[in-house]
């Protein structure tokens, strides 16, 4: 499994695309202190852990990407109970660790995402969420509840911090997002889902769907996917 080079690639430099509004990008794995030990051989940077999701059975750790942008990591965390239903992201049935979607920055959730219903796009509930930090403290968020459904990953959900402290701020630094381009065998279909929500994202066909984001790190450029 680590040595997938269809899931990471270290690449020449190329021309950067604009970024869309990226809040963060979600890497799945089932194994949260292996994909901290994996992406610190990738990028030269090691996360650092975010905290635990009450009753969602999941935990994460963080990379700051930039100004109010991070990398998360998340897996089960098997400390808690398994939760009522099926975790985020689809982490039960994740096979091979992944970037698995992304979220969208934003401050007005109901309204975008009554405009996207409006156009054929589901985001889902607009839920509030929290998680404990490893020094205690508790940071919350309101958000369009990920679902996996649309766009196979590639169409974010939306996420609002409110008053907390964004979590990019107190995530250690040393890699930047320079480019988020997606693939999938349907293109145009994702591109116009992604339209509803006034989102530009390069989508190109390709064989199967995949998120993939070019970093500036310690070990020079590094593509996820």
């Amino acid at each position: 499994m680590r040595g997938d080079r269809s899931a990471v690639e270290v690449i020449r430099s190329t021309a950067p695309l604009p970024l869309p509004p990226v809040d963060h990008l979600v890497w799945g794995g089932r194994d949260l202190d292996l994909e901290i030990d994996h992406l610190q051989a990738l990028i030269g940077v090691r996360a650092t852990p975010g905290g635990r999701h009450m009753g969602q059975g999941t935990r994460n750790a963080l990379i700051s990407l930039g100004p109010a942008m991070y990398l998360e990591l998340i897996a089960p965390d098997l400390s808690q109970p398994p939760p009522a239903g099926p975790r985020w992201f689809g982490l039960d049935d994740l096979t091979t660790p992944r970037l698995i979607t992304w979220a969208a920055k934003s401050d007005d959730l109901e309204h975008r995402a009554d405009v996207a219903r409006r156009a054929g796009l589901e985001l889902g509930e607009v839920r509030s969420g929290q998680r404990q930090q490893s020094d205690g403290e508790r940071l919350s968020w309101r958000l369009t509840y990920p679902d996996m459904g649309e766009g196979d990953g590639l169409v974010p959900f939306l996420i609002d911090w409110g008053l907390s402290p964004h979590p990019a701020g107190s995530a250690p630094g040393g890699a930047e997002l320079v480019e988020l381009r997606a693939e999938h065998p349907d293109p145009g279909t994702v591109s116009q889902l992604l339209r509803h929500l006034g989102i530009e994202l390069r989508v190109s066909r390709g064989p199967s769907r995949a998120l993939i984001a070019t970093l500036e790190t310690p070990h020079g450029r590094v593509e996820l996917r």
